[in-house]
């Protein structure tokens, strides 16, 4: 069955394209929905320059939370300049860090738990593409997970449909395209395990 006919049978089921984003089907420019995306994408943009230009981490907090449509805890630092094409599918937990010149496209997902650490110029990206060249253009989605405590070095890479799961490392500079279990760090590219962290006595 041809992807064009996937998307017509979804809308007939009553999936809006943001549903279909988010379950990782074909989505096309030539959806009858794709305005909707491109609506969110130029509201994101206009809010994300105010974001970028502003000179206090509660003022970021305040356009982040309008961006993404949820209050972000006052326990949460995230330092500009920071950039996503979307904002809509992002959950940020509480006291958590994100350093600059981080870029998050979250159309299929990004949830970043409590007390996760993310290093500056950091990737998080969950958008792909089909491999044939006639359908390049269209969308293919899958979430990425960032459990709680876990800490992603700086220039790091997570592709879609990753899991970074509680207390792992990503080392600086790594392309994570597999899921990280708790307790490692993994690090090079593609990223792999290098050592299992012990817990610490409390």
């Amino acid at each position: 069955m041809s992807d064009s006919r996937n998307n017509i049978l979804s809308n007939q089921l009553g999936k809006n394209i943001f549903e279909r984003l988010r379950s990782g089907e074909i989505v096309h420019t030539t959806d009858p929905e794709y305005f909707k995306i491109n609506e969110v994408v130029t509201r994101t943009l206009k809010l994300s320059q105010q974001l970028n230009s502003s000179d206090n981490t509660e003022d970021v907090r305040l356009i982040l939370g309008n961006i993404i449509g949820t209050e972000i805890d006052s326990s949460t630092t995230v330092f500009p300049p920071f950039y996503t094409n979307f904002g809509k599918f992002l959950s940020i937990g509480k006291n958590v860090f994100i350093n600059h010149a981080c870029s998050f496209l979250d159309m299929g997902g990004i949830t970043i738990e409590d007390e996760v650490l993310i290093g500056p110029k950091v990737n998080l990206i969950t958008e792909n593409h089909p491999v044939s060249p006639n359908e390049r253009r269209a969308l293919i989605t899958k979430p990425i997970i960032i459990k709680r405590k876990a800490w992603i070095g700086a220039g790091a890479t997570i592709l879609p449909g990753v899991t970074i799961r509680e207390n792992a490392i990503v080392a600086a500079g790594a392309v994570v395209s597999k899921d990280v279990p708790n307790n490692t760090i993994v690090g090079g590219i593609p990223a792999k395990i290098i050592k299992k962290i012990e817990n610490e006595p409390v």
